[in-house]
C-alpha cells in the first residue's frame, strides 16, 4: 500500500548524507522515504537514546508529509502531528504552547484563549504544542474545540504508548481516507449536501460524521435513482475530462495551456478567441485578471503544487502588471493549501510556489 498523507511509521535509517543534511530510509515494503535533517527537534528513536546523532541502523518515528510524486520518493518528518476539525496537535518531549492560526481575527483569538482556559487543557499543553485552526472560527461554544484537542491528544498518546514495542519498517498509523479529511476542513457552510451512490462509502462517512462532525450528518445522502446515474446526473465524467485537459478556455475566449513537467509546471495564456472591441492594453489587461482567477482554480482543482511558472499577455505599464500580481496574489489565499506569488522575471513570467502534499490529480486518475 503506498505511504499515504499523515502515515506514521517505524522508519529503519539506511544511510545518511552529510552534505545535504538528509537521510534515507526504509519503510514498510521496502519503500524509501527522504528524511531531512534541518529540523532542530530532536527524532524519536526506538533503538537507543538520541545523542544528537542520527546513524545508519537507527530506528525512528517518523511521519509522511509529502506523498511520492512520479520517481520521487516520499518526504517524512520527525516530526509528529495529528490533525482535527478545529486544532493540530503536536506531540513534544517538553511543555508546548498555544498557537493561533492567523487567518483569525485578533477578538476570536482572545474569546477562543478565554473558551479553553475555562475547558482546562493545561494538562495537554504540558506534552504538546496545539495550533487552534481558522475552522474555529465557526464555533459558537467551546465543547467542540475542547473535545477536538483530548481526542487527538489521546490518540497521539495511544500512537506513542506502542511504538516502542512495533516491528521496525511498520506502519503504526494511517488517516482517515483523503475525501474524509476533505469533509473535515470544509467550512460547514460551503457545502450543502454529501452525495454518494456506494452503501458502504455512505456507511463510511456516515460513521466518520457521526464521531467528527455530528451536526453535518443531516447532509450526508445516499443517492439510489436506478435511471440515472450519479456521475451522469452531475456530468463528472466531461468535468474530469475537462479538469485534465492541456487548454482551459476562459470566458472572454481567451484561453490556458497547462503543462505540467518534472521539474515544473508551466501555464501560457493566449488571447485565443476574444472579440472584444477594447483598446489592445484594456484587453490584454482583462484577460490576464480573468486568466489569474482561473489559474488559481486550476491549481486547487488538478493539485498541481511545487514551482509553477506563467506566462501571460505582455504588458508594458508596471501599473497593470502590479494590479496583475495583487489580483493573483488575493486568489491564491482562497487556496487551503499554501500558494505564494514569488514575483515577476525580467523576461515577464511568473512565479508561483504551491507546497506539495498530494499528488495531482491525473496521476490519482493514472493519466500519464
Amino acid at each position: 500500500m503506498p505511504c499515504s498523507l499523515g502515515s506514521i511509521y517505524v522508519g529503519k535509517v539506511n544511510h545518511v548524507v552529510k552534505n545535504i543534511n538528509a537521510a534515507f530510509l526504509e519503510l514498510a515494503g521496502g519503500q524509501r522515504a527522504f528524511l531531512s535533517l534541518d529540523n532542530r527537534k530532536a527524532p524519536r528513536l526506538l533503538n537507543r537514546t538520541y545523542d544528537g546523532r542520527l546513524l545508519a541502523g537507527d530506528e525512528v518515528l517518523v511521519q509522511v508529509e509529502k506523498e511520492a510524486v512520479k520517481t520521487k520518493d516520499p518526504v517524512v518528518t520527525a516530526e509528529l502531528s495529528f490533525s482535527g476539525r478545529y486544532a493540530v496537535l503536536l506531540p513534544s518531549f517538553r511543555p508546548g504552547r498555544l498557537v493561533f492560526s492567523g487567518k483569525l481575527e485578533s477578538s476570536r483569538k482572545k474569546e477562543l484563549k478565554d473558551w479553553l482556559e475555562r475547558k482546562d487543557i493545561q494538562a495537554v499543553l504540558e506534552r504538546a504544542t496545539v495550533i487552534i485552526r481558522t475552522n474555529a472560527s465557526e464555533l459558537a461554544e467551546a465543547e467542540p474545540l475542547a473535545l477536538d484537542i483530548l481526542r487527538l491528544d489521546a490518540l497521539a498518546a495511544q500512537i506513542l504508548s506502542v511504538a516502542g514495542s512495533r516491528t521496525c519498517r511498520s506502519c503504526l498509523y494511517r488517516p482517515d481516507s483523503a475525501y474524509l479529511t476533505e469533509i473535515r476542513d470544509t467550512y460547514h457552510d460551503q457545502y450543502e449536501a454529501i452525495l454518494t451512490d456506494a452503501p458502504d462509502l455512505y456507511e463510511e462517512v456516515k460513521q466518520f460524521l457521526a464521531q467528527q462532525c455530528p451536526g453535518e450528518l443531516h447532509k450526508l445522502k445516499l443517492y439510489q435513482d436506478s435511471q440515472v446515474t450519479l456521475m451522469n446526473l452531475y456530468g463528472l465524467s466531461a468535468k474530469l475530462k475537462e479538469a485534465t485537459e492541456t487548454r482551459v478556455w476562459l470566458k472572454s475566449g481567451g484561453y490556458l495551456v497547462i503543462e505540467p513537467t518534472e521539474a515544473l509546471t508551466v501555464i501560457d495564456v493566449n488571447t485565443g478567441k476574444y472579440s472584444g472591441k477594447k483598446a489592445v492594453r484594456e484587453t490584454f489587461r482583462l484577460i490576464n485578471l480573468e486568466a489569474a482567477a482561473e489559474i488559481a482554480r486550476q491549481l486547487r482543482l488538478r493539485n498541481l503544487s511545487g514551482i509553477i511558472l506563467v506566462d501571460f499577455i505582455n504588458m508594458e505599464a508596471s501599473e497593470d502588471k502590479q494590479e496583475l500580481l495583487q489580483a493573483l496574489s488575493r486568489e491564491l489565499r482562497q487556496d487551503p493549501v499554501k500558494a505564494v506569488v514569488v514575483d515577476m522575471t525580467p523576461l515577464g513570467l511568473v512565479e508561483i510556489t504551491r507546497k506539495k502534499i498530494r499528488r495531482p490529480l491525473r496521476e490519482q486518475l493514472g493519466i500519464e
